[in-house]
């Protein structure tokens, strides 16, 4: 578990396979929020650096404070395997740019299996978007069920892809017992203002010892194409 005794960042994880908008979730907290909150993020790719530049581009926050750690390996590898690079990556901007309220780590895009070490982060939140079908949060997984927080991304796009979103996050909240499911559209101000006030709500409690990181579950079995295998992936069976 990360040590929380001595620091007052929260350090939030944002995971979810590859296109559901991690990058654009994180543009919209940071243009959102950097008026109050001093906030910094650590972006993860394979061989590149491109969704650091995405969001330097963007323009949302000083760019030393938008870094980027390439994996070299499959993305989960990097976030609960062995999270030497991120932790490294994460206490460098804390204390370049101490006091931070919140670092953003952004796993590369990977599959429903994908979740953060609770060594690397406190909280973290999942994200599907409604283009990749409105039966994937029926599908479930450690992420979709038991990650702090679910992110439905992109739901003004359901009448464009066929998608029924009240169901999908219906479907989404069955999977999660509870645990808090939010629809998200950039073009929605109702939507925005509740993942803000998420992030505000887990600082508040991560900050008075009310919140504890919890581990989602170890990776289900899963398939890597270069291997052509299906294996079962836990902490007992890490990536090389």
């Amino acid at each position: 578990m990360p040590d929380t005794t001595t620091r007052t960042t929260l350090r939030l994880g944002v995971a979810g396979p590859v296109g559901t908008g991690k990058s654009s979730i994180i543009a919209l907290i940071c243009r959102e929020m950097a008026a109050e909150l001093q906030l910094g993020v650590i972006t993860n790719d394979i061989y590149t650096d491109e969704d650091a530049r995405f969001l330097r581009s963007a323009g949302v926050l000083d760019p030393e404070r938008i870094r980027a750690v390439e994996t070299g390996a499959c993305p989960h590898t990097a976030i609960r395997d062995d999270v030497t690079a991120n932790l490294l990556a994460v206490e460098d901007l804390e204390a370049d740019f101490a006091p931070l309220d919140v670092v953003l780590v952004e796993s590369g895009g990977d599959n429903l299996t994908a979740t953060f070490s609770p060594a690397l982060v406190d909280a973290q939140l999942f994200v599907l978007d409604v283009a990749g079908g409105g039966d994937v949060a029926r599908k479930g997984g450690p992420g979709i069920g038991r990650a702090d927080l679910l992110v439905i991304n992109k739901t003004d796009l359901g009448p464009y892809v066929g998608v029924d979103v009240p169901q999908m996050v219906a479907d989404g909240q069955a999977a999660r017992d509870g645990r808090p499911v939010i629809g998200l559209s950039r073009t929605d101000r109702a939507s925005i203002d509740q993942l803000t006030g998420w992030v505000r709500a887990t600082l508040q409690s991560f900050r008075s010892g009310g919140h504890v990181a919890v581990d989602p579950g170890p990776m289900a079995p899963h398939f890597h194409a270069e291997a052509n295998l299906w294996h079962a992936h836990d902490e007992a069976q890490p990536h090389s």
